[in-house]
């Protein structure tokens, strides 16, 4: 453990410097061009070969050991949210790095320069896999099914892009470590459906003649307050959350508009709860557009899987933290998370774990976020990451190889997991008017 502290410590500054840059430098999914050159840059630095994520942002790169052994995947994230009230967003997009992504790619870049260290190696065995990834962030989910449409990608989040894309074939298992107020991890988390809602009606002169028209906006927000309706329905252990917001509602005031866009998520804890939530509320918005009616095109995008850490990887964690960074309390906390993730992904087909570490103060995702002990978020982090790939891999890979012997995927293979994505995948409008004046709606 010592000489993995001392790794990590002897690239401390190039740790920092990096965690300075990117927070300074925010950029949302699938448009961190800034931040994964640099990362890009700093990785080619320091003698890496790396594979580029054709056509998107991201990278990764493989260190064999030489012995044969399974193949551990290790994570930072690139993008930041979108938050234009925080005091350093960027004032022209609004981003920023209040999500603590910034300090994972640091924490990377850290475990990335410890690995050149001489000795390091030493008594493991398989390979290690390290991958800068875009798009953990689900917003802006107008812009990414655009890039869809467009066929630059097949899926919104980033760890699913590079799982389809072939990038993290012959993995075996993986972790990332996040950034909160302490050392911690729990169970899992939620999964998700991204929607894209479009409601659709008739333009007319506001003021001249309103009775010509339809109203977008007023069934738009019918919409809302319908999905707000029905949230007494939802069972607590089913953990649903929507939380819709409005994108577009109109293009000038003295028209009727004719077009209202939302952007939603229906999260929860398990793909059956979440597909049946996901009718309630597509019934809901419809029922809102008929009743006045207008139309609505529902986009259901297949967002995030629910994750559940794997328990023996939930120790590992444990284990490592105790070990080399004993001036920490490390916590496993019981219980479900109500956020989302993309590692949900990878645990549909391999054992994963996604631990925190300290640093951070403020909200998550708000306007007082912060970085404020860039030591724990970014050094010690890494410490623990170069732990946790000690454990798993040295003796053999004893530890690791009982993990991956001992998980039970919900899906068998990638292809299984994916097809089973894209079968969540549905778009058009959800009501026909016929001449008759009759209307037939589809709304599951």
């Amino acid at each position: 453990m010592e000489k993995l502290k001392v790794a990590v410590e002897k690239n401390r500054q190039l740790i920092l410097d990096a965690e300075r840059y990117i927070w300074k430098n925010p950029e949302t999914g699938y448009k961190e061009v800034k931040t994964s050159k640099y990362m890009e840059e700093a990785f080619r630095a320091l003698g890496y070969e790396l594979t580029m994520a054709e056509g998107i942002t991201g990278f990764c790169t493989t260190i064999d050991t030489g012995k044969v052994g399974p193949t551990l995947l290790i994570l930072g994230e690139l993008d930041s949210i979108i938050c234009p009230n925080h005091p350093e967003s960027d004032p022209e997009t609004g981003a920023v790095h209040s999500c603590g992504h910034n300090a994972q790619c640091a924490a990377l870049l850290g475990i990335a320069a410890a690995l050149k260290e001489p000795g390091v190696l030493e008594g493991l065995c398989g390979k290690i896999m390290l991958c800068a990834v875009p798009a953990e962030e689900l917003l802006e989910i107008e812009y990414r099914n655009n890039l869809k449409k467009q066929g630059v990608i097949k899926y919104l989040g980033g760890k699913s892009e590079f799982l389809s894309r072939g990038y993290f074939d012959g993995v075996d298992l993986a972790f990332m470590v996040h950034t909160s107020s302490s050392f911690s991890v729990r169970n899992g988390s939620v999964g998700c459906i991204a929607k894209n809602i479009t409601y659709k009606g008739v333009a007319s002169h506001a003021g001249g003649s309103p009775w010509n028209g339809v109203n977008a906006l007023y069934a738009a927000n019918c919409g809302i307050n319908a999905v707000n309706a029905i949230r007494e329905t939802f069972a607590e252990k089913d953990i649903i959350r929507v939380h819709p917001i409005m994108t577009k509602g109109g293009e000038m005031v003295n028209a009727i508009p004719d077009r209202a866009v939302l952007e939603s998520y229906v999260r929860g804890a398990n793909f059956d709860a979440i597909v049946k939530a996901n009718k309630k509320v597509n019934r809901a918005l419809a029922g809102a557009a008929l009743s006045l009616g207008a139309n609505v095109d529902i986009t259901d995008i297949p967002g995030y899987a629910p994750l559940t850490n794997d328990n023996g990887l939930i120790e590992i964690t444990k284990e490592a933290a105790g070990k080399i960074l004993p001036e920490y309390t490390f916590n496993i906390n019981e219980g479900i998370s109500s956020g989302s993730t993309d590692m949900g992904d990878l645990c549909c087909i391999m054992p994963v774990v996604h631990p925190y570490a300290g640093g951070a103060k403020g909200t998550a995702h708000g306007s007082d976020y912060y970085i404020v002990d860039s030591e724990a978020a970014c050094v010690a982090s890494a410490k623990m990451q170069m732990a946790m790939l000690y454990i798993l891999l040295s003796d053999g890979a004893k530890r690791a190889k009982e993990i991956i012997e001992n998980y039970k995927p919900l899906f068998n293979s990638k292809e299984e997991y994916l097809s089973y994505m894209d079968s969540l995948n549905r778009t058009g409008d959800r009501i026909t008017y016929k001449e008759n004046g009759e209307a037939v709606v589809i709304a599951d």
